[in-house]
């Protein structure tokens, strides 16, 4: 007995610190204290030893969620359990010898305690940083809900293999008939907490276990061992026949109160909309403003049954869906389906509920960039207003020039908002958010490639000032007054009452005749032309087309009339009269009554507006002048024909030299 002590001790010496003072005390007194050691003392010492070393392979030999081979930590462990064992024999047993004393014995022990409590620490740390990354998995009860989590490996079994065998253990315990939830106990072994249930160990709780949930190994094995009795024992009792029929009871009775509910609330929804409609023209009045019926009481009418209508059938969803649930809960099979139910409305609507709330601080900042924004745009709308109205003036800078100027501004300032806003805006940083922004970006550019053109031409022509809202103007063959610019296109009125729309782009391209620019200085010069025969003096021509001018009401009379003899041509004179006017918009009547005018004073100075070139048949000597503007007693004179022909014969010798005359 002492040899095999001296050997096992030695063994187990080599595993011992290094330390000299256990050196000295090993190599001077180990075979001194053995020898002096009672046969008690050795035989406890031996088993000891014997069962540390021989604990763990026994205890993998059972059925566990562990492996056959000792983890690192559970080794040093076992190391750390037989080396405390034997210091403590070694102090007991001490006898002073060769100058050592019981103090540098103890030393060791003192040691050895300080290495298990540094050994917990580390592995505490470890497993904190393990924390956030670490995934536990669930040990299922027979009811398939989560009972509780693992998180450590036990020997070569990781955290979900050691699950899946707790799993098929309690489901084990389950299926057994003759199941007693007194028989399942905790056991401490060496280096765990085992629960047990007659030789089966279900789950063996370790040191590791106990520091991922931040408690002790035993307290956690009461906790596992709670909730395992408890799943097991709950679920049988749930599936008793009584229960059932007392389930189905009230799942009757839940179904009967839906029933009932869903039947008044018919009777009071069809009574409502009956009373509604016969004191409709009591109760209910059209809704007017001024001379404009924004609902007649029919309409209120319909509006009213609609909301009463919608509002029954909230009521009725609303019934349903706190119900369904409540039937669903009643048994067990089916209550995971009232949490789905429940959860298809509850749980958008939640999210929805907190990401507004995550939301408000963006949208708060949302509200303050829009507010001062929208200030600083008031601001400059007004700088721009007394521009425009001239009470502001700045050198070079035109007051029609103040509205597309600020619409630029504005048009700046939004997008700067924009630009502001949108990384706030919820989603904004997914790819499907940026994907759709370039999508629609790409359609715009594509697109718009006309209305961009016709976008810049409108600034352009803003700035270039041809014309403003009002003028009189002719773009190409269109001529008319302005009543509308825009950045796009401009829309002109004319004589007939035409309103034609220009693309600002065409504008910019062709020519523009204003005529009302300067209409307000010396007037707009209107000239029309005659064409009189060249026997008609020129200085009475002038005269007569002067005097037409002045008879005509929109023609000034400061500058004068003056005329202008345009061309010399083969049967007649081209006369062009040029008279000043500031109706621009009214051309057409101006020049109506010009021409009309021209008629009378020719008329009545007995110039004939004919130009000799024509070729008809008529009476040459007959006036071209209206039968108004002649003497009552006029009458037109003969044709006059003289001939002179010579005899051919001595016997019309008589008539030669003799006219005839015809009449």
């Amino acid at each position: 007995m002492y040899s095999i002590a001296k050997i096992i001790a030695l063994n187990v010496f080599n595993i011992l610190p290094n330390r000299k003072s256990w050196r000295r005390l090993a190599i001077s007194d180990l075979h001194a204290h053995l020898e002096k050691a009672s046969f008690t003392k050795m035989t406890f010492f031996l088993l000891l030893c014997l069962s540390s070393i021989t604990a763990y392979p026994y205890y993998f030999f059972q059925q566990n969620d562990s492996d056959h081979t000792l983890s690192a930590s559970e080794k040093q462990r076992l190391i750390d359990s037989v080396r405390q064992a034997y210091l403590k024999e070694l102090v007991i047993a001490f006898t002073p010898k060769d100058g050592l004393n019981k103090k540098e014995v103890q030393n060791p022990l003192k040691n050895t305690d300080t290495t298990g409590v540094d050994h917990i620490n580390s592995r505490k740390a470890f497993i904190d940083s393990l924390r956030e990354t670490t995934k536990g998995y669930p040990v299922f009860g027979p009811k398939n809900d989560t009972i509780f989590l693992i998180y450590a490996k036990l020997g070569a079994s990781t955290p979900k293999d050691r699950a899946f065998y707790v799993s098929n253990k309690i489901k084990a315990l389950y299926d057994d008939d003759f199941f007693n939830s007194d028989s399942i106990i905790v056991e401490h072994s060496e280096l765990s907490y085992d629960i047990v249930y007659g030789n089966t160990i279900i789950v063996s709780v370790t040191e590791d276990d106990a520091l991922w949930h931040e408690t002790t190994a035993m307290s956690l094995a009461n906790n596992f061992k709670e909730a395992i009795t408890s799943s097991i024992v709950n679920l049988k009792e749930e599936r008793k026949i009584s229960k059932i029929m007392v389930r189905l009871a009230l799942a009757i009775l839940v179904i009967g109160i839906i029933w009932l509910l869903t039947r008044l609330l018919k009777r009071v929804h069809r009574w409502s909309a009956a009373r509604i409609e016969k004191k409709s023209e009591k109760w209910l009045k059209s809704l007017n403003y001024k001379d404009y019926t924004f609902l007649s009481a029919e309409q209120e009418l319909k509006v009213i049954l609609f909301i009463l209508k919608s509002i029954r059938w909230i009521i009725l969803f609303s019934v349903l869906y706190i119900a369904l649930p409540i039937v669903f809960s009643i048994f067990p099979i089916s209550r995971h389906w009232a949490d789905v139910l429940f959860n298809l409305v509850w749980s958008p609507l939640r999210t929805i509920f907190i990401s507004v709330w995550e939301y408000f601080p963006k949208l708060f900042k949302i509200f303050v960039i829009i507010f001062v924004i929208r200030y600083i745009i008031k601001f400059i709308r007004y700088f721009f207003q007394e521009i425009e109205s001239e009470k502001l003036k700045i050198s070079g800078f035109y007051p029609d020039w103040a509205p597309p100027t600020f619409s630029i501004i504005k048009f700046l300032l939004y997008a700067f908002t924009f630009v502001l806003i949108f990384p706030l805006l919820p989603g904004s940083d997914s790819h499907i958010f940026k994907g759709v922004s370039v999508f629609v970006g790409v359609l715009l550019s594509l697109g718009s490639s006309t209305a961009l053109s016709n976008m810049i031409a409108g600034l352009i022509i803003n700035y270039m000032r041809p014309f403003r809202i009002g003028d009189h103007i002719k773009i190409a063959d269109i001529k008319g007054d302005v009543v509308e610019k825009s950045l796009l296109v401009t829309r002109i009125r004319t004589i007939k009452n035409e309103v034609i729309t220009i693309p600002n782009g065409s504008i910019l391209t062709g020519n523009t005749v204003n005529y009302s620019t300067g209409i307000h200085d010396n007037g707009l010069i209107l000239h029309t032309n005659v064409t009189i025969g060249y026997n008609v003096p020129w200085s009475d021509v002038h005269q007569a087309l002067i005097e037409a001018a002045s008879r005509s009401e929109f023609i000034l009379k400061h500058p004068k009339p003056f005329v202008h003899q345009t061309g010399l041509d083969d049967f007649y004179i081209v006369y062009q009269l040029n008279a000043y006017t500031q109706e621009a918009s009214g051309q057409a009547q101006v020049y109506s009554e010009l021409h009309q005018n021209i008629q009378d004073v020719f008329n009545e100075r007995g110039i004939e507006i004919l130009s000799p070139h024509y070729r008809a048949a008529r009476d040459g000597n007959e006036s071209g002048i209206p039968t108004e503007y002649l003497p009552k007693d006029y009458k037109a004179p003969s044709f006059n024909i003289k001939v002179n022909q010579e005899p051919r014969d001595p016997s019309d010798q008589h008539r030669a030299g003799k006219p005839t005359s015809y009449i």
